[in-house]
């Protein structure tokens, strides 16, 4: 088992903490983390768009001119699509752009993250996280102090003076253990946990 060092808000160290191979130290599937990712992406698309075909656009139902004698090219609508006003060829239509991923797929693609943030040093563990009262400076003195500028702070329950400190910052995001994703993870370079967050996604990813 991994073993890393449990820090204290002020980055100095108070203890160890062994990491569950299962969660921790899973095989690195690139696959499936670029799926993941893509999934994510996806479903965040509306996929609302929507134009007019010639067949749906209002008006045109007589042919403008007759077909020979006149020298212009034949026509049969107004609303073909050369014409200004015309219908569009090859018209955007409302569509459903999610990717499906398994649930095994998913949990081994965080696995896979997680496992890398710790091969590559970028998990921190802090005994516990907490802001007595709603302030940004205590949260950003936190991250300097454990060297986490760009971080999401992951915390094993709702704390809204952590959460409401935080979200000032353009480079942190909170999350809670249900909520943690993929793409959230890679998008981060560092992933600082609270130590009970870790047991939690331990105790729900192993």
């Amino acid at each position: 088992m991994a073993t890393v060092s449990v820090l204290n808000m002020a980055g100095q160290e108070v203890g160890t903490l062994e990491l569950n191979d299962a969660v921790f130290a899973a095989p690195v599937n690139e696959h499936l983390v670029h799926l993941a990712v893509v999934s994510q992406l996806a479903s965040k698309r509306q996929g609302t768009q929507s134009t007019k075909t010639r067949s749906e656009v209002r008006g045109g139902g007589r042919k403008p001119w007759r077909q020979k004698g006149t020298g212009h090219a034949r026509q049969g609508s107004i609303r073909a699509p050369q014409w200004t006003g015309g219908g569009v060829v090859f018209a955007p239509k409302p569509r459903d752009y999610s990717v499906k991923m398994n649930k095994k797929e998913k949990r081994a693609a965080l696995k896979s993250v997680l496992t890398a943030k710790v091969n590559e040093n970028k998990f921190v563990v802090i005994d516990d996280i907490k802001v007595d009262e709603i302030k940004t400076k205590t949260v950003v003195a936190m991250l300097d102090a454990v060297k986490a500028n760009k971080a999401l702070v992951v915390m094993a329950e709702k704390n809204d003076n952590v959460i409401k400190s935080a979200r000032n910052i353009p480079t942190v995001k909170t999350a809670l253990v249900d909520t943690i994703n993929v793409y959230d993870i890679l998008k981060y370079d560092t992933v600082v946990a609270s130590k009970a967050a870790v047991e939690k996604i331990q105790e729900v990813y192993a």
